[in-house]
């Protein structure tokens, strides 16, 4: 997205980007939240309910952190032979020699990266901003901010699978671009499937989503910029 073939950020477009995010959020919450929330809801289905077990945030960071810790093992157990490591490869020193350089071309381990900062991001935001859930809308017609509240049902903001989604999907789309057709077809279905299934807002999916693009693009820039 903001992120140029030389992996330099484009800054003039993050900028701007940035501002229409938090003018459309604004504008959001003051006016097109609710109706966008209840027309989705005519289209809450069980199918919606499976994408958020499968793409639960937990299951994204298990799923790469056994790929990357599997790969790091991998290049490490096909070094045992090189004599210039004087070391056989289940030395404890040697297992955890040069772990970047074993890394820092791995899919998973881009992937990774970009899960945990943007679950960082993610979870200081809804702690901070507080936004009740829609089910307070749904049961009592409630709606605000309560910032700093811990509890599940004022973090709703912004929305941590979409902003999950977002950053593993959008990352595997820039790693293989034959398939990032596909990796933001299946971002949008998840983004999607959270309003309809009533857990989010249009806007917590719309910050979430712009979190998670925005976390693939500095994590693929950083982590390619360092030798």
């Amino acid at each position: 997205m903001f992120i140029s073939k030389q992996n330099n950020i484009r800054w003039g477009w993050l900028v701007l980007a940035t501002l229409i995010v938090v003018a459309a959020v604004v504008a959001g919450i003051e006016k097109y939240d609710i109706p966008l929330y209840v027309w989705f809801q005519q289209y809450n289905m069980v199918a919606w309910r499976w994408f958020a077990n499968i793409f639960d945030g937990k299951v994204w960071i298990i799923v790469f952190s056994l790929a990357t810790i599997f790969i790091y093992l991998k290049k490490t157990y096909d070094l045992r032979n090189d004599p210039t490591t004087q070391m056989h490869w289940f030395n404890v020193h040697f297992l955890f020699k040069d772990a970047y350089a074993k890394l820092k071309n791995s899919n998973a381990f881009l992937v990774l990266c970009s899960l945990a900062l943007t679950g960082v991001i993610v979870e200081i935001l809804k702690f901070v901003i507080g936004r009740a859930r829609p089910i307070f809308f749904d049961e009592f017609r409630i709606v605000g901010f309560f910032p700093f509240t811990p509890e599940w049902a004022f973090n709703s903001m912004p929305s941590g699978h979409t902003a999950l989604s977002f950053a593993g999907l959008v990352m595997l789309g820039m790693l293989m671009p034959r398939f990032k057709w596909l990796t933001w077809t299946l971002a949008i279905i998840i983004a999607v499937s959270r309003i309809a299934i009533g857990a989010h807002w249009p806007t917590d999916v719309l910050l979430g989503a712009f979190i998670g693009m925005v976390s693939a693009d500095f994590v693929l820039a950083i982590v390619r910029k360092i030798k």
